[in-house]
């Protein structure tokens, strides 16, 4: 029979886990919906959903727009919008192709590694070029973000049409194809996955050091070892199935390193704690010294570097520039952020839980095209996934 204090210490660990689901209900929520979506086509597409091949090709297909929700965050939680985001990595991902097809081809042949190294440089060049002029305008001239982004997507359109000429530009050559359709040596997924794992438990453990170091409440160390053995077999158990296929994607490398950079600045650095504190009360944050108009330019300056990022990868990916590039990605890239907890209201939101709304985005893309469901059904769909997700935000913010 179990002591008294063994029951004690159950029943206290059970009590920290509901309160920590109580306080992240919106997070673990949009988490059960996302199983609840792979459970859902897996039947109906007989198994084939979860199968190597296709769970490889839904996290791919997830990056694009998942380098544009990890800047999107930061923008939506200061009470900005960025709408330029989708156009602008699409004509990055035009002009890295015509660079790839009509200048690296005669300046540097047979340098394929020389020239996607460069390819690379002029995409973050004129991502983060577009970011600088919006951040400008935006945080100094004081024009609403709404109409100079709308303004963005419009001139970038543009800008398309004039790159491309109404033509397909090829952008598959050697050593570029493989930013976005390569992948790594199974023993490095597997290396990889090691490492991940002894981070997490590092990580887990340095927390709990500092938070005593500054006296603040330690949760249950059984509760933390669970948690984190919790995110650690989803690594491992995700590199096994890539495995199975090709091995670990490298997109997904880049986004995976991405998304820890991101989480770290908006989590554990003053640019990213000032975004939070102007995005939940600005005045306030005016009257604490904060300089909200540089902020709120650098933050539109990131978001224009991964736009340059999700530009390349889409060139990569696709292996062309078309005049259809980077359409409605801004679209997905706001939904995957509000379906991953962040508010419209401003100061609420997580780079994790945008990863989370982006694979939800892909996932419910993947399913319903292996179901052949017709494009109208699936915008349809969407739609109703966003209204509900907004709803679900305020409901929870009121609540609060």
């Amino acid at each position: 029979m179990a002591t008294i204090s063994e029951t004690k210490t159950r029943i206290n660990i059970w009590d920290e886990i509901l309160k920590r689901f109580r306080l992240n209900i919106q997070t673990y929520t949009i988490i059960l919906a996302m199983v609840a979506i792979w459970i859902l086509f897996t039947i109906l597409t007989g198994g084939a959903y979860l199968k190597p091949q296709n769970f490889s090709n839904l996290f791919r297909q997830m990056t694009v727009t998942s380098f544009l929700a990890a800047g999107m965050v930061l923008v939506i939680v200061t009470g900005n919008i960025d709408l330029s985001v989708g156009k602008l990595a699409g004509f990055v991902s035009v002009v890295v192709a015509y660079f790839q097809a009509n200048i690296w081809n005669h300046l540097l042949p047979n340098q394929p590694i020389l020239a996607a190294a460069l390819s690379v440089l002029v995409g973050l060049g004129v991502g983060t070029l577009f970011g600088v002029i919006q951040g400008y305008i935006i945080s100094y001239l004081q024009v609403p973000s709404f109409i100079v982004t709308l303004g963005g997507m419009w001139i970038l359109n543009g800008g398309i049409l004039i790159v491309t000429e109404g033509k397909t530009i090829p952008a598959n050559q050697p050593g570029f194809s493989e930013i976005a359709q390569g992948y790594l040596p199974l023993w490095v997924g597997w290396v990889l996955a090691v490492g991940v794992v002894i981070l997490l438990f590092y990580s887990m453990l340095r927390s709990r050091q500092r938070k005593r170091q500054y006296g603040f409440e330690l949760s249950s160390l059984s509760l933390d070892i669970l948690t984190t053995t919790f995110f650690s077999i989803l690594v491992i158990v995700y590199v096994y199935i890539v495995n199975l296929y090709n091995g670990v994607q490298t997109p997904v490398l880049l986004l995976a390193i991405t998304a820890v950079l991101m989480s770290y600045i908006s989590s554990n650095t003053r640019f990213g704690r000032y975004a939070y504190a102007i995005g939940g009360n600005r005045e306030a944050a005016r009257l604490s010294g904060i300089n909200i108009r540089k902020n709120i330019f650098m933050i539109f300056v990131l978001m224009g570097f991964l736009s340059g990022v999700s530009g390349i990868v889409l060139a990569s990916y696709v292996g062309y520039g078309t005049i259809a590039a980077g359409t409605g990605y801004e679209l997905d890239a706001i939904a995957s952020c509000i379906l991953g907890g962040t508010s419209t209201l401003g100061g609420v939101g997580t780079v994790f839980g945008a990863m989370i709304g982006s694979l939800i985005m892909s996932s419910l893309t993947n399913g319903l095209q292996m179901m052949n469901v017709q494009p109208a059904w699936q915008y349809l769909l969407k739609g109703i996934v966003l209204v509900l997700a907004v709803y679900a935000d305020v409901y929870f913010k009121k609540n609060k």
